[in-house]
This record gives C-alpha cells, sequence and structure tokens, in this order.
C-alpha cells in the first residue's frame, strides 16, 4: 500500500498510530510495589519510584514518536479493579477464585456493591491523571484510561438487598461516570478512553451458544443505555475511545468469538469518537462487522499483538488495513496494538526492548499507510 495522501493525516485523537494503554512495569517499580505490600517501604517512598519510572515512561514515549501518553497504568495493579474500588459503594474483596484466563487463574480479587454507588470527588486516578498531564506538558496529548461502567455488569457484583433491579444499579452507576468524566474534564483531560470487556463476553462462542437469544439482546440493549448515557452532555472538545477487549493477562486471552454478535448494538448504538478493536488473530474474527459503523469516529484496527514479542510484517499489516477498508473508509481507520501490555502488573511475556519494538511498528505502519 503506497503512502496516502495528505488529507488522511490526522491531528486529533484517536491518532493514524495510537496506543491502548499500559505498559511493562519496569523492575524498579515491581520491586517497590512488592516492598510496599509487604510493609518494609512507607507509600510516599512507592509514590516517590511510581513518579520517577512514569516520568522515564512519558519521556520514552514522546521520544518514538506516540502523540498520545498514558502513564503505562503504573500505579494500579488492575486495569479495571483499581478504578472501580475508587467509587462509592463499590469495594474489593477476596473471592474463593480469581479470573480464568486460557490455561491460568488470576490473583484472587474482584470488586462488588456494599452501597448506593455515587461519584467519589476523591477519587485517587484525579490525582494521578494531573500529575501525568504535567509530565507530559506540552509535547502531546495526555490520555486517561478507566474501565466501563459495563464492568459492573458481571454476574454477582450487584448487591440486590442494596439494589432490587439492575436498572436501579445502572442510573446510580451512570451518574457517577458522567460526574466523573465531568472531572476528568476540569483537570484538563481531553482524551478518555473507556475499557469494556463486557462486549467482547458477549460475542465469545461460548457465552453466544449458553445464553438465550433473548437474555443476549437484553444485556446488549443494557451495555448500550450505560455507554449512551455517560456519553451524554460530554463536552464537545473532549474526545472518548473505547477499547473492547478479550481479555490480556499474562499473554493469554479469556475467549473467542468474532464481533457480529454485539456489531449491530456496539458500532450502531453507541457514539464513541474511536474504537479500539482487537483484530491480531483470527480469534476475533473477520473485519465484516464493521459494515455496521455509519459514524464520523475512527475505527483503530488492533493489528498488532501485544502478547508476544514477535514482530508481524509490514506488508501483512497493510493488506489487512486494505482488506477493512472494504467497510470503513480509510480515512476513518487507525491502528494500535490489540491490547496494552500490562493490563495487571505482571505483565505480558515479551521484554521492554521488544514492547518498544512493537510501538514503533505501529507508528511506521502508520505513517507508510497514512502520511507522516
Amino acid at each position: 500500500m503506497s503512502v496516502i495522501t495528505e488529507r488522511l493525516t490526522r491531528t486529533d485523537a484517536p491518532f493514524r498510530g495510537d496506543q491502548v494503554g499500559s505498559f511493562l512495569r519496569p523492575k524498579a517499580l515491581k520491586k517497590a510495589r512488592k516492598a510496599f505490600a509487604e510493609g518494609n517501604i512507607a507509600l510516599e517512598e512507592l509514590r516517590k519510584v511510581e513518579d520517577n519510572e512514569i516520568d522515564k515512561l512519558v519521556n520514552k514515549q514522546v521520544e518514538v514518536g506516540l502523540k498520545a501518553i498514558t502513564d503505562g497504568e503504573f500505579r494500579r495493579s488492575w486495569w479495571h479493579l483499581d478504578f472501580l474500588e475508587g467509587l462509592i459503594g463499590i469495594d474489593g474483596y477476596v473471592p474463593e477464585h480469581g479470573y480464568f484466563f486460557e490455561g491460568v487463574e488470576t490473583e484472587k480479587y474482584d470488586v462488588r456493591n456494599t452501597g448506593k454507588v455515587a461519584f467519589n470527588p476523591n477519587h485517587p486516578f484525579f490525582e494521578h491523571f494531573t500529575y501525568l498531564k504535567e509530565a507530559v506538558g506540552d509535547r502531546a496529548i495526555p490520555k486517561a484510561t478507566i474501565p466501563s461502567p459495563n464492568q459492573l455488569l458481571h454476574q454477582g457484583i450487584r448487591d440486590e438487598a442494596v439494589y432490587p433491579t439492575i436498572e436501579a444499579f445502572c442510573e446510580d452507576v451512570q451518574q457517577a461516570y458522567r460526574e466523573t468524566i465531568q472531572e476528568f474534564y476540569r483537570l484538563g483531560c481531553r482524551y478518555l478512553q473507556i475499557d469494556d470487556c463486557f462486549w467482547g463476553v458477549l460475542c465469545y462462542d461460548k457465552v453466544v451458544e449458553d445464553i438465550s437469544e433473548q437474555e443476549l439482546t437484553y444485556l446488549k440493549e443494557l451495555s448500550a443505555k450505560n455507554v449512551q448515557s455517560i456519553l451524554k452532555d460530554k463536552p464537545a472538545d473532549l474526545v472518548i475511545t473505547t477499547h473492547i477487549c478479550r481479555g490480556n493477562y499474562a499473554s493469554t486471552y479469556a475467549g473467542s468469538g468474532a464481533y457480529e454478535p454485539v456489531a449491530k448494538e456496539l458500532f450502531g448504538q453507541t457514539n464513541y469518537d474511536g474504537y479500539f478493536l482487537e483484530y491480531d488473530t483470527e480469534r476475533s474474527g473477520g473485519f465484516e462487522p464493521l459494515r455496521f459503523y455509519k459514524g464520523d469516529g475512527q475505527i483503530v484496527l488492533g493489528l498488532v499483538t501485544s502478547k508476544t514479542g514477535e514482530l508481524e510484517a509490514k506488508e501483512d499489516i497493510k493488506a489487512r488495513i486494505q482488506e477493512a477498508a472494504k467497510y470503513v473508509p480509510l480515512e476513518q481507520l487507525c491502528l494500535s496494538t490489540q491490547c496494552g501490555f500490562a493490563s495487571t502488573e505482571e505483565g505480558n511475556h515479551l521484554t521492554e526492548e521488544e514492547q518498544w519494538q512493537k510501538v514503533k511498528l505501529v507508528l511506521e505502519v502508520a505513517e507508510e499507510v497514512w502520511g507522516k
């Protein structure tokens, strides 16, 4: 594929070559977090290490040419639980089992509803974003990442004594998210990514086979309503994207299945500015479900895997971009890895050097396809 004309150059998020958010935790950070967990260092000392490693990560992202910069999720243990338990009415706890991925079980930790859900003005993620924004300065755009409200739809989270109906639960969750988004905006956030595994779950082959069509339809409508509600009244200059994930733990995955079962609702009934989609393996199916997307935002193709260090061939990536362009115009396509490199602090099985080679590959292919 030849370089495209300048009209396809993007200066707004999501960018032609973008990123999902998390990066491998450096050894110094892992050592400090372990020492803190064991009571050997104070929180202030851990924060100093986190700050130092985030500063280095920000500089590295700018150096390689990323236009959207994250803190790598360096202050989190989990991509989602750390944020969710920061909401009022949601608490962390240790269940009997962790999450089950292909051939592995995660650490035992989850969240549950313990009271009325509400916005937390003192949520630690606000302080985290403020630090990131200052570290980035005017060199690029600081990007915040949080889990979708749909993550709270998983079975067993809602306290039925507090919320007799799922609809009442969702109303309070939606309000908490709307206020959270407004606070991020007040702090200067102009690029927010909402990560969502629930849409991924609803298109797993096993789930589609096991639940009734009526239940699947209900869950899709509920998920779309959550999204519609939290995007309502968002500031015009705030870009909000989503990342649809199929599980990313220590280079394993949670499920397989094409986007077809959820495509009509996901692409037709939500109004994100961009959709980061996993397309690194055949587990995600083909690009045909993209025919349902009629919006004016961007489809970010996750064609480069973050699970292994082996580099994809540029020509193969370009050929797949051409294939996707049969369903979505090329000017509405972007490129990224399929997921972050460390959705949990354990990280995927590749080296930091291999991680950066993956990022550079994304940026190089994007420039060759769409222009600098």
